[in-house]
Formats: structure tokens, sequence, C-alpha cells
């Protein structure tokens, strides 16, 4: 499989700069994300690796080879649409060879190739059916196995799972991570799903208006989040957000007095300099300690309780006013107006300074107070 490298890459229409100077090198094998907002320009950056938007300045390199003015088809690359984009008079087999009729690929090898890729992808039954006939899955995997018969260099997704409901979202994500992962097939994937980017890939590209905010994997991407937007992106439910100052700190930690009054330690390194600075303190729902403790502690009372099986979510109203989401186990007995206490752990709270870049995080010893 290959390598892809983007070098400065820049894309405007007319006057306004949609793709503002991408650097990225993506690894031989490697399953790689672009996740960010509608907007953000994750499309467009995939459309113009598959040659179907022109490069407006920078070097597109797909195994060391400079791309930019290659035709698509001369790319070694395969795309699977959101839309299927299946041809509707045709039947599966039909659909699955059209791409190499077109490459004069001989009938017998053609055949060898569409039905081992029947087989992968449990299409042998419906070889014969037109796609009017097949659900929205079975589609999806007929325009994967369109793809994959061609043996392409790098596969690109652009949100192929987001017309499909929820239960087969799920299914299809558990599909292809497991396909990419028998194929060993260089792949780029395009979501706005921040679920479908943690739990398939290698490597995220977090983008916001045409610039990439971070590059990680997910588990960088969650625990050390490079500012406030990557961390508000990454994460279901999102990170709780709360406005203080610094009032003390060391070279690994920080001392935070919320708008409250109450007083967080966080194990943060850099903030010496940001003594009587405005800060946001930033802990994850998950994170957040129900019940009684010595140190930074807090309290609330519920307005509303989120059931969802396994978890819960309490959405507590702090004393300043502030709004916390707390997530704990499904059998809290917790309703909504009962008066709550709860705790940040030190070392899962977050800090960002005034423009929105993190403070590094570090694993330290006890601040004096």
């Amino acid at each position: 499989m290959a390598t892809v490298e983007l070098k400065s890459i820049r894309k405007t229409y007319t006057s306004e700069e949609i793709i503002k100077g991408v650097d990225l090198s993506i690894e031989s094998k490697e399953f790689v994300v672009f996740v960010g907002p509608s907007g953000c320009g994750k499309s467009t950056l995939l459309r113009m690796i598959a040659g179907l938007e022109d490069i407006s300045s920078g070097d597109l390199l797909i195994d060391g080879r400079r791309v930019n003015d290659l035709a698509p088809a001369e790319r070694g690359l395969a795309m699977v649409f959101q839309s299927y984009a299946l041809y509707p008079h045709m039947n599966v087999y039909q659909n699955m060879e059209f791409g190499l009729k077109l490459a004069k690929t001989p009938e017998a090898e053609r055949r060898e190739k569409i039905m081992a890729v029947a087989r992968t992808l449990q299409l042998e039954n419906y070889l014969k059916h037109k796609p009017g006939q097949l659900s929205g899955g079975q589609r999806q995997r007929v325009a994967i196995g369109r793809a994959i018969v061609r043996n392409p260099k790098v596969f690109l997704f652009d949100e192929p799972l987001s017309n499909l409901d929820a239960s087969l979202r799920g299914q299809m994500r558990v599909e292809l991570a497991t396909l990419h992962r028998r194929l060993g097939a260089t792949t780029i994937y395009v979501t706005h799903d921040q679920i479908e980017a943690m739990t398939m890939a290698d490597k995220i590209v977090v983008l916001q208006k045409g610039i990439v905010e971070q590059v990680g994997s997910p588990l960088e991407l969650y625990d050390c989040p490079r500012n406030l937007f990557v961390a508000k992106f990454i994460g279901s439910p999102p990170m709780n957000f709360l406005p203080g100052t610094v009032i003390a700190a060391s070279e690994e930690q920080a001392r935070v007095r919320l708008a409250s009054g109450q007083e967080i330690v966080v194990v943060a390194g850099g903030a010496q300099g940001l003594i009587g600075a405005a800060v946001t303190l930033g802990v994850r729902p998950e994170h957040v300690r129900l019940g009684h403790a010595v140190e930074n502690r807090g309290s609330g009372q519920v307005e509303l309780v989120e059931y969802l099986g396994s978890a819960a979510h309490l959405h507590v109203r702090m004393q300043d006013g502030a709004l916390l989401v707390i997530q704990t186990e499904g059998g809290v007995r917790v309703h909504a107006d009962d008066a709550v206490t709860f705790s940040f752990p030190a070392e899962r709270c977050h800090l960002f300074n005034s423009e929105g870049v993190a403070l590094h995080r570090r694993s330290s010893g006890r601040m004096a107070a």
C-alpha cells in the first residue's frame, strides 16, 4: 500500500481560501480519519487527494510521486461516496465489474476478483440483485466491493455511513475496521461523527475552517487536546468548561478559583506566568466523581437525569449558575432537584489559557496550599 503526503496544500475559490496550508503525512496501511464540523474543509481535502478538485498550491505526493496534475484514474485511488453512486440498471456483479471492464481486465480475472470480494463482504447471494432490491447496508457493501476489486493504492471514504440508521452504522463501523485490518489498506476516511473517528482511526486529523487543529491517535486527542476546539469536539458527551482565575502555580500544578469561589488544583505546567489571569477549566463528564471528597469538591442541584442503560448523565446546576454534566453508572439513585456533591480529580482536569491553548499536563506531586 501507499504513503500519502500533503505539503502546504491550499484551495481557493475565487477570493475565498477554503484549505489554508495543510501539511500532513499518512503512512502505508494507516487508517486516517478527517473529522470536523460542517464546512471545515474535510470533504474538499479528500476530493483534492482524489483529483476531483484542483489544488490551488502545494504538493500532493503518493508514494513519493507528485500527482497534482494526474487525472483521478491515474492516481491509483478508489473512492466510496456517501450516496453509494451505484448504477441502478446494473446488478451487483455488474456494478463491481464495471471499473475492471474499463481497465480492460480479462474476463476470467474479473470474475475471480469479484467472487473473492463478494465472499469477503458476504454478497455472494446478492450478485444478481439490483441496487433497488438491497438494504442500505448491502448497497454500501457493494460500493466498497467495487473499490476493493480495483486493488487501489489508497481507499478514500467520504462519510459513507451517514445515510444509515444508528444500529446499522455501528455494525458497518465494525465491518469497515475489520476489513481494513484484513486488507492492510491505506485508508483516508471523512466523517463529522467523532464517535466514528474515535473507534476506527489509527490517526485522527481534526480540521476547523481549513486549518489542521491537531493530529494524533484517538487517545492522544482525548487525553491531551491541544486547544479548546479539539477538547470540545472530541468526546461524547462533550467536556465541561468552567471559567476561572489562576491564584497559585508551581512548575507542575495550578490552583484555579472558579466563579463560585471553589478552588481547584489542576495538574498543568507553565501556569506560573498566569497568576491572576483568566483561564478555562475543562473536565470530562466521565471524570467527575459523584459523592464526598476531600479535595476539589463542589456541590449543586440536579436539573435533569438522562438514563442511558449502563450510564446516566446528570445535569447539575452549580452554585454560580454554571451547568455541569456528570456521567455515572446507570443504576445511580439520583433525581431532579436532588442536592449532590462531586469532585474534580486534579490529574483529569485540563487548563486552557485566555487564547484557548491547553497548558501541558504532567503527572506530579502535591502542590502546597
